[in-house]
């Protein structure tokens, strides 16, 4: 069994991201608003939402959707205004909700008030917040290349320097050896938490640590240039700037924090998320980066079930022994996951409430993106200037560049580009999807009038009203405990087709049973049944022989003695005795 658990206020949340941009727009500008999303904290609240994460409201030139901040104490006037923001943090509070936003230190905006001084003065004092360095020859300091492509390094001009980014030239990277800079940075996450915000999402934390001596690495590219995370691999001693950062803000109000964390060392995940963690949690990525391409989008294998399978497995084993991780299918950085982890037969409503299973019952903290709720796919994508995302055009270039023909590459960025997660958010079938009545900053799906919340709102068996019985199931008073700190065993695992864990305490077993093969799979139940819980696939999921309870319905599981029989696509959740 596991190790005992220091219980946190967090452990049984359940979370949900809103990208403000796409989410709602209230005056009609096409841009969605901080007023748009005070209008559907009850919708939020009657999904079971208890934390909200707000991705970028920060005053920003928007050149990577507000990820570049330019003024980290104002609201962009794109979404509102500070009393706005103050008004959601009470409204929010009234419906015992949390609000946690996104916390952007490895970098800011080349529009922020330090960098503008740092470019007047590149010997100053300011200068020392960022990483100047000069050239070697007439090029640049190191061969490093940027995680959006090109080099690292952007000349500073009417000097000899360059400036360091590890994202687009428009996002300078802080220096965190500076303590002037660390004491800065303390102060503003600080003034955020005293207005009473809950915590936030750490972006792209990994990243600031460096090798200050900014070697070459082996290049691998024809362009001459590697990759920048290769610096991240290979330098020691993040950690002892994350305890830093905590000690001196978060640790204070007992923050909830969930960390973006890519290129961990061997043997530091307990630091990350074990009882004395840089975090409270971390996302889990595992799932979204075993198909990452050799060279770039366009050699990205499909996604391979048994390959995904073991993958969410081996994370659960190994993530159980530390911590709680953050759960995710899709997030605003990646495609939806309905398009990516469901072959072609499996995206149906059925489909998409098996994966959502699947996920939300794994060990962890759940967090739902946007839209996911509704089981919200890929958009149809017809030219590449339909896209908004740097990063999108960056790997459509790359893409042309290793011979790929303009239609190839653009199935390629249409298959795995972020714009897919920020398209708007489809309310209705009204115009634009009901998300605003001007002209969307980013084309709405074709497909909202078939899938939205609208109609949704009115159908018992539609996957958002199967969303609430599942968060209910697993927040409800007889099965809270197990689903949140209940070991997570893998089972059937040499199967074909069919994804199961238990969840275990030692007064309950729950099964999660998942058929994501085309056809109908049976397997040997290994323990006697009491009782189906929720399934996907339910004849009357407003009422059945559990009635009182909101999760349960007339569930369809076909048992025969001691096997159990799943249809395609197909989910079971079954209470097993112990």
């Amino acid at each position: 069994m596991l190790k005992p658990v220091n219980r946190k206020w967090w452990h049984d949340k359940i979370a949900y991201q809103i990208y403000p941009k796409s989410f709602l727009d209230a005056n009609g500008d096409g841009i969605g608003d901080l007023e748009g999303i005070i209008s559907k904290l009850d919708y939020l609240k009657s999904l079971g939402i208890d934390i909200i994460w707000l991705s970028p409201i920060y005053k920003s030139p928007f050149v990577d959707q507000g990820y570049d901040i330019s003024d980290y104490y104002a609201i962009a006037e794109e979404f509102g205004t500070m009393e706005e923001f103050d008004l959601l943090l009470a409204e929010a509070e009234k419906r015992d909700m949390h609000i946690i936003m996104d916390l952007v230190i490895n970098h800011c905006s080349d529009k922020h008030e330090w960098f503008q001084k740092a470019l007047m003065d590149p010997y100053g004092e300011y200068a020392d917040y960022f990483y100047f360095r000069k050239g070697r020859d007439g090029n640049p300091p190191s061969n490093l290349r940027s995680y959006f492509g090109g080099s690292c390094w952007e000349p500073v001009p009417g000097t000899d320097m360059y400036y360091f980014h590890m994202f687009a030239k428009e996002q300078p990277d802080l220096n965190w050896e500076n303590p002037k800079l660390r004491s800065e940075l303390y102060k503003m996450v600080n003034w955020w938490l005293e207005k009473g915000l809950a915590g936030f999402r750490v972006d792209a934390i990994i990243n600031i640590k460096k090798d200050l001596s900014f070697p070459d690495f082996e290049p691998d590219g024809p362009d001459g240039l590697a990759h920048c995370w290769k610096m991240v691999d290979s330098v020691d001693g993040v950690g002892d700037l994350l305890q830093d950062l905590k000690r001196n803000t978060f640790s204070k109000y007992d923050s909830f924090t969930v960390g973006e964390v890519f290129n961990m060392h061997e043997g530091e995940l307990e630091n990350f998320i074990g009882d004395e963690g840089h975090f409270s949690t971390i996302f889990d990525f595992s799932a979204q980066c075993m198909d990452e391409g050799i060279n770039g989008w366009y050699d990205i294998p499909p996604v391979d079930f048994r390959l995904w399978r073991q993958t969410v497995a081996n994370s659960q084993l190994e993530v159980q022994k530390h911590g709680f991780e953050a759960n995710i299918i899709e997030n605003h950085d990646e495609p939806r996951g309905v398009s990516r982890f469901l072959p072609e037969y499996a995206r149906t409503p059925d489909g998409t409430k098996m994966l959502g299973t699947v996920s939300v019952l794994l060990r962890g903290i759940p967090f739902i993106y946007q839209g996911q709720e509704i089981g919200m796919q890929n958009a149809v994508w017809n030219s590449i200037d339909e896209f908004d995302d740097i990063n999108t055009k960056d790997q459509y270039s790359i893409a042309l560049q290793a011979g790929l023909s303009d239609e190839a590459a653009l199935a390629a960025c249409a298959a795995m580009s972020r714009d897919n997660a920020r398209t708007p958010m489809q309310w209705s079938s009204d115009p634009n999807a009901g998300f605003t009545s001007g002209t969307p900053w980013l084309k709405v799906n074709s497909n909202y009038p078939a899938i939205n919340v609208s109609l949704q709102e009115t159908d018992p068996s539609s996957v958002l009203n199967y969303y609430r019985r599942l968060i209910t199931l697993r927040k409800s008073p007889e099965f809270r405990e197990v689903f949140t700190y209940g070991e997570f065993a893998p089972v059937y695992m040499d199967t074909d087709s069919i994804m199961a864990y238990y969840r275990v305490n030692d007064s309950q077993r729950m099964l999660i049973a998942a058929n994501f093969g085309s056809e109908a799979a049976e397997i040997k139940l290994e323990y006697p049944v009491k009782r189906v819980v929720l399934g996907n696939m339910s004849n009357d999921p407003a009422g059945g022989a559990c009635a009182e309870a909101s999760y349960a319905g007339t569930e369809s599981a076909d048992f025969s003695g001691e096997t159990l029989k799943l249809s395609s696509c197909e989910v079971a959740v079954i209470e097993c005795e112990i």
